[in-house]
């Protein structure tokens, strides 16, 4: 059974210590979103592509009006400039 995913581009990426880093990735109409937290060291050996296919049920509702407004804009100016597999 194939599962069904869903193209979603960086749009948000923060280190809340030094030993983390989170990742978002959303959707063009920054309706749904999916954050990551990768460790500092796993991303050494993995690199952040400007986009990824997430499971769709792993994907959540963006809470609220100025976050989907962010996340849409920042989406729609990644998959413009970037192919999904570019590093960035």
């Amino acid at each position: 059974m194939d599962e069904e995913t869903v193209r979603c581009w960086l749009v948000d990426r923060e280190t809340p210590d030094e030993n983390l880093v989170t990742l978002v990735y959303a959707t063009t109409d920054g309706e749904r979103h999916y954050t990551q937290q990768l460790s500092f060291q796993l991303l050494t050996r993995r690199e952040v592509t400007a986009a990824r296919d997430v499971p769709a049920e792993k994907l959540e509702a963006t809470p609220n009006d100025a976050d989907r407004e962010r996340y849409a804009t920042q989406a729609r100016s990644m998959a413009e400039r970037h192919d999904p597999d570019d590093p960035v």
